[in-house]
This record gives C-alpha cells, structure tokens and sequence, in this order.
C-alpha cells in the first residue's frame, strides 16, 4: 500500500480509507485494517476488494458520480474480515491533491446503547450524527493543514520582501494586497485548524467558576441592548462546580451561543441563561452527546425566538453550513463545537419552530466548589482610554468586555480609518490595540500614520497570523488568541512603560 501520502485520520477511532482515481486504496487507517483484514494486504489494493456486488453499482461508478458533487452520508455494502457482508452507513468526501483526485470514505459505525442508559431524543441516529460531525472535522482539520502550510511559505516570503523594501518602492502596494489575502486565508485555516483537533486541548485550561464568566458575556450585551424589548434571566448555581477551561475560548464560545440566541428573538425576546451541577451514576445521552459516569457542570442558553426547522436542525455544527448569507462563514457553531469537545465535553441543541432554541453544554467536572472571587485580577484594572481596532466584529466584542470590565474606557473601530479619526477627535486616546492584518487599511500602515501624527502614543499589535523567525512587529505585540488575563497583562505592562 502507498505510503508517501499524509493521512490526518490515521489514529481515527472509526474505519477510514483513502482511494484514488482508479479506485486504488492509497491508505487505510488502523481500524480500517482491523475491519477488512486481509482484503487490504497488498500494495495497491483496490477498493472492489471489500465490495461487495450488493451494492446497485461498482466501486468505480460509485466514485465517479461524486467527482464534482460533494456526496451525501450513504449506506454501502461491504465485505469485512471473514467475508461478512457489512452494511455501514458512510461518508464520501473528494479532494485534490497534488493535482490528482483522490476520495476519503469513511464508515460510521452503528453504536447502540441499553435503552435504560440513553436520556433524550433520537437515540442511535444522534450518535451516528455525533459520529459524522467528527468525520467533518477531521477532514477540516486536513485540509487546514495542507492550506496553512502552503500560505505559511506565502506570507514568510512577502513579510521578508516587505521588511526589506523601501516605503515608496511602486510594488509595495501590490505585495501588501498579496500579504492581507494570504492573511486572511491563513486565518481561517486556523480557525479550522483550530476547532478540528483530534486531541483534547489541556493548554491555558485552569480549574475555577463558569458563573463569572457567563456574567461577564451578559453583562455585555445588556450594555448593548437590542432595539426590541429583551428580558434576561440568570439562574446561576451558587455551589457550582469546578472544571476546568480556557478562559478565552470559552468566553468566545459563549459569546457566540449568545449571539445567535440575539438574532433569533423578535418582537419580546426572552434568553435564559442557567447553569447547574449535573451527577451520573450510569451512561447517558442528550442528542448527540453521549455523557459517561461522573460530574459535569451543565451551561444552558434558552431563546423563545423562531427556532429552527427539523430539516436544518442535523446540519447546525457543520463547517461552512449557513442560514445567514452574507459574510457569515457557517464557522460559529462549528467553532463552538470544536471548542465543547476539545475541552473533553458536548454540545446538544434541541429545538422547535417559532418555540426557541435550548443549546446545552456540558463540561467534566470536580466535586468541589470554586468561588467565583478566584478570577478576579483586581491589580490589573485601569481606568485609561483605549482604542481597539480589528476588522473582526467577534474580536472588537470581546476586547470591549473585557477591557471594560475591568475599569478601562474603550472606543471600537472596525477599520485603519476610522481609528485615525477617533485618535484625531476630541477624546484623548492612551493606548491603541490594533490586529496588524486588516482590508483597506493595514495594522502596519495604520501603526505608520500613527507616529507621524502621535509619536508618543503607546501602541500595543496582535495577530492571528506567526510571523516567520526574525519578522517579529517590532514594539509591544500580542498574538492571537488571547486570555483575557494575558491580554489585561500586556495592556498593563505597554500602559506603565
């Protein structure tokens, strides 16, 4: 079997395969090989190996009717270790390497549980949707590697050219074009990247309250309330338990169930937002996540918006899977998702049209208690002005609530431009946060008008991007993402210089 082609599912819990053009199977992960045995021994194994003549067509005309169409979960026939005949439910997915077609199939295994252990809806069919949303992500997290990799080389190059180039040189322009798009993709590589880890993610995780944190994010929005009438109830245990998190991507999490919950409601709104200790003796299973024995702290978000219909319901963590048109990417739920999971716990949603939306998320945690006084960070208030400005709405958000929760006056401003003229208006600014990677108007270039115009004022950069060895931004820089600890941190240390 070929072995010169990276293979993110390798170490995948389920069965995966990957064939090319003329239905060779390049590789099969272990489980793959666990389930076939024999049939994929060989070096160039072909897929009708494990077809079985059950199926309505060839292997070969089955892949050939998804060679520009995305492929639908469907169920195959085939032939397992023994000579079994297997009926699995399975997701296709095409893709281009190197210029050559190649197809990743992987087998959603059928997981069943007693019926007495199971609590919730939709049983067996919720966990094979859980099954595919993982099979969505691992195939997101391929292709985040292969593209960040190759704008990686992208970016490394033009910083360098740029860094080197004289400021009034014609092509300077051009090449700054190039650095934002490449940017940009590189961003949403790592988003991709980022919520699409296999592995649990255990880095900037500490033990302590959830309550606070959920404080904070509605806090925010009831200082900015919508233009319809919006009732808020908090219904918050007051000997929750500990578990552990990252501060800033669960506050990003958060934030984004929120902010859908704000677009669903119209007319009198009404969001509940509750959490409570949850204890399991036995297994259990709410939609799509599946709860072991122990404690769990539970986060419930309620809306009485529109809902969602029966049809779109299934599809709601999908990457790139939208409702909202426009620029919406499809990536909050999905991001949500990955970030539930990589924390070791789940997200379920249950809703019904024009009755409101309940997403609940469940995280593993401790018996004991941890007050919610353990997260503040009294020394690192302020009560300076602070102009934050990326192009990132999420991003202003939670600059906003964070700085200002902790005494700061803050002003907002989505573009280079804008920035300039509330750093000209009548408000004296004493620090300006800004992303380096913006449209129109660069971080870098936006930095440059600044000390022609305010030499003396303190300038604090971020970046979702890692500039190549030796192109570090020069003065103070954050990168991207941030806890709010690090970032009130950084905004102390520039404030004191």
């Amino acid at each position: 079997m070929k072995h010169d082609i990276t293979f993110a599912l390798e170490n995948a819990g389920w069965p995966a395969l990957l064939v090319d053009g003329a239905s060779i199977i390049c590789r099969a992960n272990s489980a793959a090989v666990r389930l076939f045995g024999p049939a994929l021994e060989g070096d160039l194994p072909h897929l009708s190996a494990v077809w079985s003549p059950e199926n309505t067509s060839s292997a070969e005309q089955f892949l050939a009717q998804w060679e520009r169409a995305p492929a639908p979960t469907v169920t195959l026939k085939l032939r397992g270790k023994g000579g079994a005949t297997l009926s699995q439910l399975a997701s296709i997915c095409s893709l281009n390497r190197d210029g050559q077609k190649v197809f990743v199939i992987q087998l959603l295994p059928e997981i069943t549980l007693p019926a007495r252990e199971l609590k919730g809806a939709n049983g067996d069919a919720g966990l094979a949707h859980k099954q595919k949303l993982d099979c969505a992500l691992q195939l997101a997290r391929t292709v985040s590697l292969d593209f960040n990799n190759a704008l990686t080389s992208i970016l490394g190059h033009t910083s360098l050219i740029l860094g080197q180039m004289e400021p009034d040189h014609p092509w300077r322009r051009s090449l700054l074009e190039v650095e934002k798009s490449a940017a940009h993709g590189a961003e949403i590589a790592n988003d991709l990247g980022a919520f699409s880890r296999q592995e649990k993610d255990s880095h900037g995780q500490t033990s302590g309250n959830l309550n606070l944190l959920l404080q904070h994010s509605v806090d925010f929005f009831k200082e900015h309330p919508p233009a319809d009438p919006l009732e808020w109830n908090l219904v918050l245990e007051r000997k929750l338990f500990a578990a552990k998190f990252d501060e800033a991507k669960m506050q990003q999490a958060f934030m984004k169930i929120l902010e859908n919950a704000l677009e669903a409601v119209t007319g009198y709104g009404r969001i509940t937002v509750q959490s409570r200790n949850v204890e399991l003796a036995g297994r259990a299973q709410d939609r799509n996540v599946q709860l072991a024995p122990g404690a769990y702290v539970c986060i419930e978000i309620s809306d009485n918006g529109a809902g969602i219909s029966a049809e779109v319901l299934p599809r709601i963590f999908e990457p790139f899977f939208t409702t909202k048109g426009g620029k919406h990417r499809g990536l909050g739920l999905a991001w949500v998702y990955g970030i539930v999971t990589n924390h070791g716990g789940g997200v379920a949603v249950s809703s019904q049209p024009a009755s409101g939306t309940s997403v609940r998320v469940y995280l593993p945690a401790e018996k004991h208690i941890v007050g919610d006084s353990e997260m503040a960070a009294s020394d690192l208030r302020g009560d300076q002005t602070i102009l934050f400005v990326d192009d990132e709405e999420p991003v202003l958000t939670l600059g906003q609530m964070i700085l200002s929760a902790y005494g700061y006056q803050v002003l907002t401003a989505s573009t280079g431009q804008k920035a300039l003229e509330l750093i000209a208006g009548k408000k004296p600014v004493d620090l300006v946060v800004t992303d380096l990677v913006m449209p129109s108007m660069s971080g870098r270039e936006l930095i440059e008008r600044i000390r022609q115009s305010a030499p003396d004022l303190r300038i604090l950069s971020t970046s979702g991007c890692i500039w190549p060895a030796g192109q570090e931004q020069e003065g103070a820089y954050l990168q991207k993402p941030f806890t709010s600890q690090e970032l009130l941190l950084k905004v102390k240390q520039v404030l004191e210089r």
